[in-house]
C-alpha cells in the first residue's frame, strides 16, 4: 500500500464492485444467491486466477465479523416486528437446541466418515450449525411466505450466532473445556444481556432521533447505523452477544416512526450489499483452489449429513408441541441456508492455529458453496410443492418521493396469482376498510385508476394506500378474499 498506487487500487476496487453488481444481476435472473457469485469472483481474482494473494486469516476474521454486523443490521431494519414476533419461540429454540443438535450430528459424521479428530469434528459441527442472515434474507424475501414461517427463519438466522461463536471460540482455544452446564449458562447470559442492550439502545436511539433536528437528512441514516453498530461494541464489552444486540437494536429502529425512515432503509441496504460483496470476495481470495479438489468427497458427505439428517432432526425436535405442520417443518429443514457466517467462523480456528484448520476451512467453503448452489435456486419450487406459499401476500413499498410517513399512511402492493379468488371480484365488492383505497391497477404493463365496477383479474398488480391504523385490517381483508372470495366472512375466513 503506497499513495502512489492509490489510483490503481481505486480503479481495481471500483471495477471489482461493478463486476460483482453485474454478476449479481445475472445471478438474480436465474435464481442464484449473490453470495455464490461473489465467492466465485474472489476465486477468480485469487492466486489461481489473476494472482492476488491473500492468506491473513486474522484479518479475514476481523473484516468478516465487521461485515456480518452491517449485514445483520440491514436485516433487522427491514424485518417487520409482527413477522419477528410470530416466529419468536421456534426461532429461539432452533437457534439454541437446534444448533446443539446439528453440532453433535455433524461432529459424529465428521469423526466417523471423514476421520477427523474429535476436537476438529466438533469444530466443524459448530461452524456449520448456524444459518446465515444474508443468505436467508436475500432468498426468502422473494417468496410470499406466511409471516410465522418467514419470522422463524429470519429470527433463527439472527439468533443462532451466539451459541455457535461461543462453541467455536472455546474449541479453538484448546486446553481445558468447561462443562456443558457452564456453556449453556453462558449462552443464556449472552442471549439475555445482548437482547437487553440492543433493546435499550434501540429505544434510546429512537427517542433521541425523534427529538433532535439534524442539519441534513443524510445524517439520519448514518446516526441509525452508528447506534446499531454501537450495540455490538457495548454487548461485546459486557461479554454478551454483539450480534444479537445488533439485530434487536435494528429491529426496534426499523419498526418505530423515525424521520427519513425510507432513506435509512435504502442506505442500510446499500451498505449491506457493499459488505456482502467485500466479504464474499475476500473469502474467495482466502480459499486455495489447489487444496479444494481433495476435499470434494468429504464435503459432499458432510453436506448430505447436514442437509438430510442433522437439519431435519434439529427442526423436528426444536418444534415439538408448537403446532407446526409437517409441510412447514419440511420447508424449514430445506430452507436452512448456510452462507457467510460458517465461512467467517471457519477463520477463527485458522487464526488460532488449530491443527487441520485449513482443511476445516476448505470443507466449510465447499459445503456452503455446493449446497447453496443446489438449495437456493430450488427453494421456490420446493415451497410451491409443499404448499407453504401464501396467495396475494401484501408487501410494503418504501416510496421516498411520497410523504406517506407524514400522512401516517403506508403503500401496499398485491399481485393476484393463479387460483386466487380475487379474480373476478369487482372493486366495490372487495370492501376495503375505511381509510384504505385502491389507487392503481397495473394490467399487462399498463396502469390505470380503477372504478368501483373494475373487475380484478389474475396477474393484476394492485397498489393500495392505507392509513397506518387500518393497515393490518387491510391486509387481512385482501388475504381473506383471495382465499375464500368476496363472501369470505360468511365462510369464517378472516385472513390472519
Amino acid at each position: 500500500m503506497h499513495p502512489a498506487n492509490l489510483d490503481v487500487l481505486l480503479l481495481i476496487g471500483a471495477a471489482v464492485v461493478l463486476a460483482a453488481i453485474g454478476a449479481a444481476r445475472l445471478a438474480h435472473g436465474i435464481g442464484l444467491p449473490g453470495l455464490l457469485v461473489f465467492l466465485g469472483l474472489g476465486l477468480l481474482l485469487g492466486e489461481s486466477g489473476f494472482g492476488i494473494r491473500f492468506d491473513d486469516a486474522g484479518l479475514a476474521e476481523v473484516l468478516g465479523l465487521s461485515a456480518l454486523v452491517l449485514i445483520l443490521a440491514e436485516g433487522g431494519l427491514t424485518t417487520r416486528l409482527d413477522t419477528a414476533r410470530a416466529g419468536a419461540t421456534p426461532a429461539l429454540l432452533l437457534a439454541t437446541v437446534g444448533v446443539g443438535i446439528t453440532t453433535v450430528i455433524v461432529a459424529v459424521a465428521a469423526h466417523v466418515f471423514v476421520d477427523l479428530p474429535w476436537r476438529q469434528a466438533l469444530l466443524l459441527g459448530a461452524v456449520l450449525a448456524p444459518t446465515d442472515a444474508a443468505a436467508v434474507f436475500s432468498v426468502l424475501r422473494k417468496l410470499p411466505l406466511p409471516p410465522r414461517l418467514s419470522g422463524i427463519l429470519e429470527g433463527e438466522s439472527g439468533l443462532n450466532d451466539p451459541p455457535s461463536v461461543l462453541a467455536v471460540t472455546l474449541l479453538s482455544a484448546g486446553g481445558h473445556h468447561p462443562s456443558g452446564v457452564f456453556i449453556a449458562g453462558e449462552v443464556v447470559y449472552e442471549l439475555i444481556v445482548g437482547a437487553a442492550i440492543g433493546l435499550a439502545l434501540g429505544l434510546l436511539g429512537a427517542e433521541v432521533l425523534r427529538r433532535v433536528a439534524l442539519p441534513a437528512s443524510g445524517l439520519y441514516p448514518i446516526a441509525v447505523l452508528a447506534i446499531i453498530v454501537a450495540g455490538y461494541g457495548a454487548a461485546s464489552t459486557a461479554h454478551a452477544s454483539g450480534f444479537l444486540a445488533v439485530y434487536v437494536a435494528a429491529l426496534v429502529l426499523g419498526n418505530v416512526r423515525l424521520p427519513h425512515r425510507a432513506a435509512t432503509r435504502g442506505f442500510a441496504e446499500g451498505i449491506a450489499w457493499l459488505a456482502q460483496i467485500g466479504l464474499f470476495v475476500m473469502l474467495g481470495l482466502l480459499a486455495a483452489p489447489s487444496r479444494l479438489p481433495a476435499q470434494i468427497v468429504p464435503a459432499i458427505v458432510i453436506g448430505l449429513v447436514l442437509t438430510v439428517v442433522a437439519r431435519p432432526l434439529a427442526v423436528l425436535i426444536s418444534t415439538i408441541g408448537l403446532r407446526i405442520r409437517r409441510r412447514e417443518q419440511a420447508f424449514l429443514s430445506y430452507a436452512g441456508l448456510r452462507g457467510a457466517v460458517p465461512i467467517v467462523l471457519a477463520t477463527i480456528p485458522m487464526s488460532a492455529r488449530v491443527p487441520q484448520a485449513s482443511r476445516l476451512f476448505d470443507l466449510v467453503f465447499l459445503v456452503v458453496g455446493g449446497f447453496t448452489l443446489v438449495q437456493g435456486p430450488t427453494l421456490p419450487a420446493v415451497a410451491r410443492r409443499l404448499g407453504v406459499l401464501t396467495s396475494a401476500e401484501p408487501t410494503e413499498l418504501d416510496v421516498e418521493s411520497a410523504p406517506l410517513e407524514d400522512l401516517h399512511a403506508v403503500m401496499l402492493q398485491v399481485q393476484i396469482p393463479e387460483g386466487s379468488h380475487l379474480h373476478g371480484v369487482e372493486l366495490w365488492e372487495l370492501r376495503l376498510p375505511e381509510g384504505a383505497s385502491m389507487s392503481l391497477v397495473v394490467r399487462d404493463g399498463r396502469g390505470f385508476v380503477p372504478a368501483p365496477t373494475t373487475r380484478l383479474q389474475v396477474g393484476d398488480r394492485l397498489v393500495i394506500v392505507a392509513a397506518s391504523r387500518v393497515r393490518r385490517d387491510t391486509e387481512r381483508r385482501v388475504r381473506a378474499v383471495s382465499r375464500a372470495g368476496k363472501l369470505a366472512h360468511w365462510h369464517g375466513e378472516r385472513g390472519n
